[in-house]
């Protein structure tokens, strides 16, 4: 059976929240990549849990976005570093924030997306880790910082 145009992009926006996850639990549990990414599409992916059925992923989205985002960790930052403050370097800020820098850094490096579109997910994605905070604001300011360096033709 073929998926409906907007059940692709809920599977996408889910892979985009799971990588989020993911890239967290690969820093603060200290688990390799291979070995989070099995555990997401084995016990997360459509898994239900509690009576609650989780969002099916896009499977290839969710393993592009944290191998990119783990094989081009050290660009990725130096790229969010520069959006963000001074006194606030990649290394300071919230550990879910970082990951969802991560992740987002690596789509937009990635190219197949338009930025516009990234931006809004992973704002979308802050939203869901933060509903009552100004994380979403802070997260579009800078995500907006770093697709203009990544793709500055796209806001031409």
């Amino acid at each position: 059976m073929s998926k409906t145009r907007n059940e692709k992009k809920q599977m996408k926006s889910a892979a985009r929240l799971y990588a989020v996850q993911a890239l967290f639990q690969m820093e603060a549990a200290g688990e390799g990549m291979d070995e989070v990414r099995e555990q997401f599409e084995t016990h997360r992916f459509g898994a239900e849990i509690d009576g609650d059925t989780l969002a099916e992923g896009h499977v290839e989205l969710f393993r592009t976005l944290i191998r990119a985002a783990v094989e081009h960790q050290a660009t990725i930052d130096q790229l969010t570093d520069r959006a963000l403050v001074a006194k606030w370097p990649i290394a300071k800020i919230d550990p879910t924030l970082r990951a969802l820098f991560r992740a987002s850094g690596a789509e937009m490096t990635l190219a197949q997306t338009p930025p516009k579109v990234i931006i809004n997910e992973y704002v979308d994605v802050a939203k869901a880790f933060f509903p009552d905070g100004r994380e979403s604001r802070f997260v579009n300011a800078v995500l907006d910082h770093m697709a203009r360096e990544v793709s500055p033709d796209a806001f031409a």
